[in-house]
């Protein structure tokens, strides 16, 4: 047989590559307009993070009763197990819109019990807050509630969204 194409052919194909070069000034032309594209991307994008957004914070509904419930939400270190907006542990369900999904009969209950409250074996501590202090959280709960979550998914937990499928 020939040796030629037939038993080698990839060795034709590596043998007719050419390498092609670029003059001295068309590198520099390539590279200057590669950096002038890159520095305007650069500044197009800085300028544009520095534009004033749409407010989403619905900062106008703060009342002293969610400054509150706010207080409320560090001094008990509520973010150590949950999180809001994405924000805080893992270890308990997401609460940005807790008032939707459990209503505030339930979300009162759970935070003037004086027993630990355990649902799926994990177990909450026993805040035994008082009424005006759950109303407080809650009132809290409801403006985190109402702030435009452009996308954001409230079941962040991979168990709730399970829960929530129904598995």
């Amino acid at each position: 047989m020939n040796n030629k194409g037939h038993i080698y052919p990839f060795l034709l194909i590596i043998h007719q590559k050419q390498t092609v070069m670029l003059s001295k000034s068309q590198a520099q032309a390539f590279f200057l307009g590669g950096t002038l594209v890159t520095f305007l991307i650069f500044i197009g994008l800085t300028v544009y993070s520095m534009m004033p957004s749409n407010d989403q914070s619905n900062h106008e509904n703060i009342t002293e009763e969610v400054k509150r419930g706010k207080h409320l939400w560090e001094e008990n270190n509520c973010m150590g197990c949950h999180s809001i907006l994405g924000e805080g542990g893992y270890y308990a369900p997401e609460l940005t819109k807790v008032v939707d999904r459990k209503g505030e009969p339930i979300i009162k209950a759970i935070l003037m019990s004086p027993v630990p409250w355990q649902p799926n074996g994990r177990k909450m501590v026993a805040y035994n807050m008082s009424e005006e202090d759950a109303e407080a959280m809650i009132e809290y709960f409801k403006w985190i509630g109402e702030i435009d979550l452009n996308g954001f998914d409230h079941m962040v937990s991979p168990l709730a969204k399970d829960k929530a499928k129904g598995k």
